[in-house]
C-alpha cells in the first residue's frame, strides 16, 4: 500500500490545479455579491484528483473500529452491533424523509412506531408509561430527575432537595442532580460493591426529610446486582423518597426481572445501548423514561396518544418539553425493529445470554487476571490487572497489546475502586467462537508479560501508528492544520 497516501493529510496530497470534479453549466446567470460578503484571500482548500481523494478517506476508513469490524468488549457502554435489517427499516423513504411538521393524518405509520414502542417498554420494565423525547441517556436521566422534582413541588414538598448517589455510580448521575438544581448525597459501597445499607440508614436519619430520590444503576458498575434493594427501596419510601433506576445496564435484566416489579418509581433506558444501534463517538442516542402510575401526569409533551384506530400528538399549555418534537426517531426505529425481530419469546433470552457470555470469560480468565471481587456477575465483570504484578505490565499495556490482536480494548481505569481495572463486557450477540479467541488472546498477553514484557509495554506494534502520548495529546492537542507560503507543518 502507498504510505504517503495511507498516511498523510489531504492538505499534504494537495498540488496546484488538480481538480477531481467539473461544475454543471451555470444556468443562472452571473451576479456579483457584495464586498462585505467576498474573502480575501482565496480559501486554504485541497486540490487533488477524484482517486486520490477517494483512496485517502477510504484507506482512512479502514483505521477505523467498530462492531462491524471484530469484538468490542467495551464495558459500561453496552456497544451492541446493528442489524441490517434495522437500517433497511430506518432507511425506508416513508421514515426517512419524514418531516416533524407534517400533519398527524399524514405520519400515522410514524406515531403508531412511537406508541408501540412505548407499550414495549412499559411491558419490559413493569412501568405504567413511557416518553421517548430525550436525546440521550443523561438527558434521560435529567428529564427523570424533572419528573421527581415536579412530584414534590406539587405535594408542597418543596425542601426534599436533595439526591442519593452510591460512590461506584455513572458520573452523569450526580452531574445530573447538579443540572436540575438538586444537592448530591454520596452514599458508601461495600467491599463488594454493593450499596452500603448501613451508611445508607445513617444518611437517611440525618436527611429523610429533605431526601427527594436515590439513584440506583442496577446492575451496578461492577456487574453485579445489588442484593438488598427491596430493603434500599424500603428506606427511601418510608422517609418519602422515589427510587431512580439507572437503566444503562439493563441488557441482563430483559427476561430476568423488572425495575417496576422492584419498587423503583422513575426510570431511563439508553435505548440505544440495549436496543442494537451502536453508540460510539457520542451519537445517536436516545434515553427515553418510564415512570410508575402516580408520575405519569408530570412526563413531558409532546406525548403520542391512540384513540381507537387512529394516534395522535397531545401537547397541553400547562406540560413542559425536554426537547424539539419527539426524540432521535432514527434511533426509535431501529430499537422497535429490534424488538420485533427478536419478538417476545426470544428477547427473553437477552439476559441470561449475556450473563452467561460475561461469567465464561471472567471463570476463563480469574487464574491469570485479578479478579477482585468473586461470585456471578450479570453483563460485564471488572478485573484489577494481571494477578502477577511482579511483570511491571499495567492494565494500560495490556489495552494497547490487545489491539495488536486485532480486538478493541475494554473499558479500563474505570470504575475508581480498583487500580488497575478493567471492565469487560461481551453482550449477548456474541459467539462461543469470538469470545474463546479473546480470552485466546488475553491467555497470551498473559504470558507474554511473565516472559517478554517489553514487547507488551511498547505495544502497540502493528497499528497505523505505535503509542501516543496521552498526556501531552490532552494537555496540547493539535486541532488544526496550519499551512504557510513555503512550508507545511
Amino acid at each position: 500500500m502507498n504510505n504517503k497516501l495511507y498516511g498523510n493529510l489531504i492538505f499534504e496530497l494537495s498540488h496546484p490545479g488538480r481538480k477531481g470534479y467539473t461544475l454543471p453549466k451555470n444556468m443562472f446567470g452571473s451576479y456579483e455579491l457584495p464586498k462585505k460578503m467576498q474573502r480575501s484571500n482565496d480559501a486554504n482548500l485541497p486540490e487533488c484528483d477524484e482517486m486520490t481523494v477517494i483512496r485517502h478517506y477510504t484507506n482512512h476508513s479502514a483505521n477505523n473500529f467498530g462492531v462491524n469490524n471484530g469484538f468490542y468488549p467495551l464495558g459500561s457502554c453496552t456497544m451492541k452491533y446493528n442489524p441490517v435489517i434495522n437500517e433497511e427499516t430506518a432507511n425506508m423513504p416513508a421514515f426517512a424523509n419524514i418531516h416533524p411538521m407534517q400533519p398527524v393524518e399524514k405520519c400515522q405509520g410514524a406515531l403508531e412506531v412511537y406508541y408501540n414502542l412505548q407499550k414495549s417498554l412499559c411491558a419490559l420494565t413493569g412501568l405504567s408509561e413511557f416518553t421517548l423525547n430525550p436525546f440521550a441517556g443523561a438527558h434521560g436521566e435529567l428529564t427523570g430527575l424533572m419528573i421527581i422534582r415536579a412530584y414534590h413541588e406539587k405535594n408542597g414538598d418543596t425542601k426534599r432537595t436533595k439526591v442519593i448517589v452510591p460512590d461506584s455510580a455513572h458520573g452523569t448521575n450526580p452531574a445530573s442532580a447538579a443540572v436540575c438544581g438538586l444537592d448530591v448525597l454520596e452514599v458508601k459501597s461495600t467491599e463488594n460493591g454493593f450499596v452500603d445499607v448501613e451508611d445508607l440508614r445513617a444518611l437517611i436519619e440525618r436527611e429523610g426529610e429533605n431526601v427527594a430520590a436515590m439513584m440506583m444503576t442496577n446492575p451496578n458498575t461492577l456487574g453485579m446486582f445489588e442484593q438488598k434493594i427491596p430493603e434500599i427501596e424500603k428506606l427511601i419510601h418510608d422517609c418519602g423518597g422515589l427510587m431512580y433506576y439507572d437503566g444503562a445496564n439493563l441488557n441482563p435484566m430483559l427476561g430476568a426481572c423488572r425495575p417496576g416489579d422492584m419498587g423503583f418509581d422513575v426510570m431511563h433506558i439508553n435505548l440505544h445501548k440495549t436496543f442494537s444501534t451502536p453508540h460510539g463517538g457520542g451519537g445517536p442516542g436516545s434515553g427515553p423514561v418510564g415512570v410508575c402510575e402516580k408520575l405519569v401526569e408530570f412526563l413531558p409533551s409532546p406525548k403520542v396518544v391512540k384513540d381507537g384506530d387512529k394516534f395522535s400528538v397531545e401537547c397541553k399549555d400547562s406540560d413542559y418539553a425536554v426537547g424539539a418534537f419527539f426524540g432521535n426517531f432514527a434511533v426509535i426505529i431501529r430499537a422497535y425493529t429490534y424488538i420485533l425481530s427478536l419478538g417476545k419469546e426470544n428477547i427473553k433470552m437477552v439476559g441470561p445470554l449475556a450473563t452467561l457470555n460475561a461469567n465464561y470469560i471472567k471463570e476463563a480468565l480469574k487464574d491469570v487476571y485479578e479478579l477482585p471481587i468473586d461470585g456471578l456477575c450479570k453483563h460485564e465483570f471488572v478485573f484489577d490487572g494481571l494477578k502477577d504484578k511482579s511483570t511491571g505490565v499495567t492494565t494500560m499495556d495490556v489495552a494497547k497489546r490487545l489491539l495488536d490482536y486485532g480486538y478493541h480494548a475494554p473499558t479500563i481505569y474505570f470504575p475508581l475502586l480498583f487500580h488497575e481495572a478493567m471492565m469487560i463486557e461481551p453482550t449477548e450477540n456474541e459467539s462461543l467462537e469470538t469470545i474463546n479467541g479473546f480470552i485466546d488472546v488475553l491467555r497470551t498477553i498473559a504470558e507474554e508479560a511473565k516472559n517478554e514484557p517489553e514487547t507488551v509495554k511498547s505495544a502497540p506494534h502493528h497499528t497505523p501508528i505505535g503509542r501516543v502520548d496521552d498526556v501531552l495529546a490532552a494537555k496540547q492537542p493539535i486541532l488544526t492544520y496550519k499551512q504557510m507560503k513555503n512550508e507545511q507543518q
